[in-house]
């Protein structure tokens, strides 16, 4: 591998990251009396600096990438976006140790939207603005955006290792860099559609874009302490169940429905009737539960709550309007399953991926139909494409390891002192970029009791997750080869010269 290549497109990814603390020291510096304006400007100046130094002593030359090298790129850009990103929080002060710090900034940009802040108010605005930028280029992927904005070479390596292969299997035919660039647009314009429409609804401007940001990139980060439940504005309550949906739906159906103004495409996609059914599905039993068993008299105020909350953990969004650990049993349920499964491929959501679940679903039913009618000859359809037995076996695979991963951390909660409901679905909460689970991280709560070495452990299952498990186990692989190769070199320089002729 070409490693100077390496570095010096991780630190254009620097860069970007000194160009969004540079926007939120300039929002700080433009409100009186805000203290964050130095922490940002200082931590501006320092990630600046480290990503600028590569530039000037590193050349990347005319090398084409390969797929270890751009896999090499996406984990190291995020692991270092994430480290620097810390720098504003760190150098604020206050709640932010060095892992509240560095918690805070990986929750940003997998868009998980776990916290550890137990008073978000009382920040400066620089500091909330931000918190809410990071899950917003988060919410479309790091090295997508700088190789969309800045490098005008390699942008297919790049966003394609980044991109997972089932986000572009609905649009086949088309390349990474053509698909990112829709992604990118799509998510741009889904942004300000909220923006104003939040803005109509009656909240402040500061409010409705950062709560705009935080909806499209399904993060959940909030600059109230209630999260949304703050406004008790059920018009905002619309837009942001509105928005969430569609962040959760797969950005190139989007584009392709209203940007390029077919809106009848999107109800051509299966993908999308199923995930769409499914939240119907789940907001009609939190509902009739509510109204049962939750104490609620009004069918519509049961709705209302449902319907946002449901959104909210189906994108793992995360926004909050009720305490829903207080919710009865079957709703609390409900929303753990929807934790699962959440949007769709191509969306800013997490977790497994409503399209991976229909290719297991399909494949475990043909896998019976053969077993009863061997000789007859099925496959796998969605979405009219018919899909290789390699591509349901991936699912199959990603599935196991999104599960076994969970189980795991939830296992390394518990040991650590956690109770089950809380050790479980913070796991669940963390691998799928939700944010809030139940127990003590419900919808109200926060992870910043925690011990820090669980802190540690929910940073790195939430970058797992975020860059969907296998890219890390890739880079792991790239390592260990790398190790090989230089001890088998490193063992026959040793022999001597005859025995090696």
């Amino acid at each position: 591998m070409n490693w100077k290549v390496i570095i010096w497109f991780i630190s254009v990814s620097l860069l970007l990251v000194a160009a969004l603390m540079t926007i939120s020291c300039i929002i700080a510096f433009c409100t009186p009396g805000d203290e964050s304006r130095f922490p940002l400007l200082l931590s501006a100046l320092l990630t600046g600096i480290v990503g600028s130094y590569p530039l000037i002593f590193v050349r990347k030359g005319q090398h084409k990438l390969n797929f270890r090298e751009g896999n090499c790129i996406v984990v190291g850009a995020w692991l270092l976006a994430c480290i620097f990103g810390s720098l504003p929080y760190l150098f604020y002060g206050g709640e932010f140790t060095i892992v509240n710090s560095i918690f805070e900034s990986v929750s940003g940009f997998t868009t998980t939207g776990a916290s550890i802040l137990n008073d978000i108010e009382a920040l400066p605005r620089g500091i909330q603005f931000w918190r809410i930028s990071t899950a917003w280029v988060g919410g479309v992927g790091i090295v997508t955006l700088f190789s969309m904005l800045t490098v005008r070479a390699d942008k297919s390596m790049l966003s394609g290792a980044e991109i997972s292969t089932v986000a572009r299997e609905s649009f086949e035919g088309e390349n990474s860099e053509s698909f990112a660039n829709k992604m990118l647009s799509t998510y741009v314009v889904l942004t300000l559609i909220s923006f104003l429409a939040l803005k109509l609804t009656g909240l402040g401007w500061f409010d409705a874009a950062t709560d705009a940001m935080s909806a499209c990139s399904t993060c959940g980060f909030c600059t109230r302490n209630t999260s949304i439940a703050f406004y008790s504005n059920p018009a905002a309550e619309i837009v942001l169940t509105l928005t969430m949906l569609a962040a959760g739906v797969h950005f190139g159906i989007i584009f392709v429905a209203f940007l390029k103004g077919k809106p009848g495409f999107i109800w051509k996609s299966e993908t999308v009737k199923v995930f769409l059914s499914l939240v119907g599905i789940a907001i009609v039993i939190v509902t009739g539960d509510l109204m049962i068993n939750g104490g609620y008299s009004s069918i519509w105020t049961a709705l209302r709550d449902a319907s946002f909350q449901v959104a909210s953990i189906s994108t793992t969004t995360g926004f909050a309007t009720q305490d829903t650990t207080l919710w009865p049993s079957l709703s609390m349920a409900t929303l753990i399953i929807c934790s699962f499964i959440c949007g769709c491929s191509g969306s800013t959501s997490g977790g497994i991926k409503i399209d991976r679940a229909i290719l297991a679903a399909k494949g475990v039913c043909i896998k019976v139909a053969q077993t009863t009618s061997p000789h007859s000859i099925q496959c796998v359809r969605v979405d009219g494409h018919i899909r290789s037995e390699e591509q349901v076996n991936d699912a199959f695979r990603y599935i196991f390891c999104y599960l076994f991963i969970m189980v795991l951390f939830a296992a390394i909660n518990i040991a650590f002192g956690l109770d089950f409901i809380t050790g479980v679905t913070a796991s669940i909460a963390s691998i799928g970029n939700v944010g809030p689970g139940f127990g003590d991280v419900g919808s109200m709560s926060n992870y910043a009791d925690f011990p820090a070495i669980l802190k540690c452990t929910g940073m790195a299952e939430m970058l797992i997750g975020r860059l969907e498990i296998f890219p890390v186990l890739y880079l792991v692989q790239s390592i260990r080869g790398v190790e090989n190769f230089s001890r088998s070199r490193k063992h026959i320089l040793q022999k001597p010269v005859m025995q090696r002729m």
